[in-house]
């Protein structure tokens, strides 16, 4: 039997049960792997002779690459003599910070082989940000853009120094490795457990972790992500996501790879609805993943109008809004099935194909993962944090922060890997996201989720994008404050202050209300989340008497608004 067998097994028997979700998650069970590495095992032999699309890559001027499973296999083996060649030696860090080119891929696999470790960075880090993540990351090697070598200039390293796409003085050109021998030999086996990724939280609540994955956490627990994607041989699957990020290697990597899938990629300067709708219909793109930003600028567009091959479409980074799937399912006929995982595991939870959706739900837990909610005693309940079972943990989940055994101690307390998600579950074992643990907060002594009541507020015409935090109060401690972003066509202004109020009004309990907006650009990570916990600090900063921004309305000033029963609203 060869060492990939246990894994295509696992594979195939979540493709024979794509849209039989009460089998896969009844019958599943993780492959049992000892010695075992994805690019040489799995990879290598399902590429070789195979001339089917492995990856696509289009660009906004209309040059497009593509290459085989066969090429990539033959490629990723050339840079990995050549990175051994410059003695990258097994267990060695690499950073790897590239944009979305074949460099990329080739240096995943190439490292892979070699049993180095990738640390993926985004292109978007300053060389201050860089400095402290390869001190942090222990980094000894850096593959990086030719256009990104600046960052790096002060940078102290004690090993290779690779520019990708052009000559750079003091680098090495990454192109040698073109001149390489097509065929690699392992110097050595492979554990399964043995350290592959170190993935940078992206600092939503807190600074920076360094994740860590093995060998078998990311490149085989990635079948609960092909599960829910509904992923199958011969797909075009594009994932809209940024490098550096963990998402990208979710299903820009190992989820579409493992099922056989064509990886597409349409490289933006920025950003641009219509192109991507364009392109979706003129490549044939079967499978999408897009994060709710996305989602919610392409809802602007006249969707119906755009004859897109879809046939499963889904969203993750954030919860989706009810109203954004509703538009996209009455404009194409195709249910946005959201999906929820981290940086520290593969997809936990999802909307997978053939299941029931129940609008506003992520659905159940993927195959192979056993998920509890635990209240603040750490109790099992029907509403609270999202934790996993660790008896055994399930295969897709981190090993722990790399070189802080606190914060994993912290995270693995118990018997449960601790989320800091928290969550409701139904009758029918639906879970619900409601927010990050520090985003939850009280107002006249109710429970607030911001995710519910940023849900209500997107369905108002004029709001493209909204974050809902306390803001203090002196009757009520602290009552729920948006602040908002506009969408085309619209001008900040009391008339839309009023008519948001107004509509909050009519679609929330008098508890729930909005009673302060502010106009404003929402800060984000720089992986597209928005960090709640900026805005809350700042609200939580200021003093009743505080001086409003310059863009900020209370619900008072509109006392048109007012009605007798606002003292329903304090418990």
């Amino acid at each position: 039997m060869s060492r990939a067998e246990p894994f295509i097994e696992a594979r195939d028997f979540l493709l024979r049960h794509r849209t039989d979700y009460d089998t896969a998650y009844r019958d599943f069970k993780w492959p049992v792997l000892d010695r075992f590495n994805w690019a040489l095992d799995y990879f290598d032999p399902m590429a070789r002779g195979n001339d089917a699309p492995a990856l696509h890559i289009v660009s906004e001027s209309g040059d497009e690459t593509r290459l085989s499973f066969a090429q990539m296999s033959e490629r990723s083996a050339r840079v990995a003599n050549h990175l051994r060649a410059l003695n990258v030696k097994r267990g060695e860090r690499i950073l790897l910070m590239l944009p979305n080119r074949v460099e990329l891929w080739e240096t995943m696999l190439a490292a892979m082989k070699l049993g180095a470790i990738v640390l993926p960075a985004t292109t978007q880090l300053a060389s201050g940000d860089l400095r402290e993540r390869i001190a942090l990351g222990s980094v000894q090697h850096v593959i990086v853009d030719a256009g990104e070598t600046h960052k790096f200039d002060g940078i102290d390293l004690p090993g290779v120094r690779l520019s990708v796409g052009g000559a750079r003085e003091g680098w090495l050109a990454y192109d040698d490795a073109y001149r390489a021998s097509p065929e690699f030999a392992s110097d050595a086996e492979t554990n399964a457990r043995d350290p592959y990724l170190l993935y940078f939280t992206s600092g939503t609540t807190s600074k920076p972790k360094l994740v860590a994955h093995t060998h078998e956490s990311y490149p085989v627990g990635h079948l609960s992500t092909m599960y829910w994607i509904g992923l199958q041989p011969g797909d075009v699957h594009w994932n809209i996501s940024s490098p550096g990020w963990a998402k990208h290697a979710w299903s820009c990597f190992f989820a579409p790879w493992n099922a056989g899938a064509c990886v597409f990629i349409y490289n933006f300067s920025r950003f641009d609805a219509a192109r991507t709708l364009d392109a979706l219909v003129q490549h044939e793109v079967t499978t999408l993943c897009a994060p709710p930003t996305v989602w919610r600028m392409l809802v602007q567009e006249p969707l119906a109008s755009y004859r897109v091959k879809l046939r499963e479409i889904v969203g993750a980074g954030e919860p989706l809004n009810p109203e954004v799937v509703e538009r996209v399912q009455a404009a194409w006929g195709v249910p946005i099935r959201d999906g929820y995982g981290q940086t520290e595991t593969t997809a936990q939870i999802a909307n997978t194909p053939g299941q029931r959706l129940v609008p506003g739900s992520m659905s159940r837990p993927l195959p192979g993962y056993r998920v509890v909610l635990l209240d603040p005693d750490g109790h099992p309940a029907d509403e609270g944090e999202i934790t996993l079972a660790l008896d055994p943990p399930p295969l897709g989940l981190m090993t722990g922060y790399a070189d802080n055994p606190a914060a994993t101690e912290n995270a693995m307390r118990g018997g449960f890997y601790r989320t800091s998600d928290v969550a409701a579950r139904g009758a029918d074992g639906y879970f619900t996201y409601i927010g990050r643990a520090d985003d939850v907060f009280k107002s006249s002594d109710y429970r607030l989720s911001p995710f519910e009541l940023e849900s209500v507020l997107i369905e108002h015409e004029a709001i493209a994008e909204a974050a809902v935090v306390p803001s203090p109060d002196a009757l009520r401690l602290s009552v729920p404050k948006a602040f908002v972003t506009l969408r085309h066509g619209f001008t900040i202004g009391p008339d839309v202050a009023r008519s948001v109020f107004a509509f909050s009004r009519e679609r929330l309990a008098p508890y729930k209300r909005i009673r302060r907006l502010e106009f404003a650009e929402l800060p984000k990570t720089i992986s597209g989340k928005i960090r709640r916990v900026d805005l809350r600090r700042h609200e939580a900063s200021r003093t009743q008497d505080a001086n409003r921004g310059e863009h900020e309305y209370w619900e008072e000033d509109f006392p048109e608004l007012r009605q007798r029963n606002d003292a329903d609203s304090v418990k």
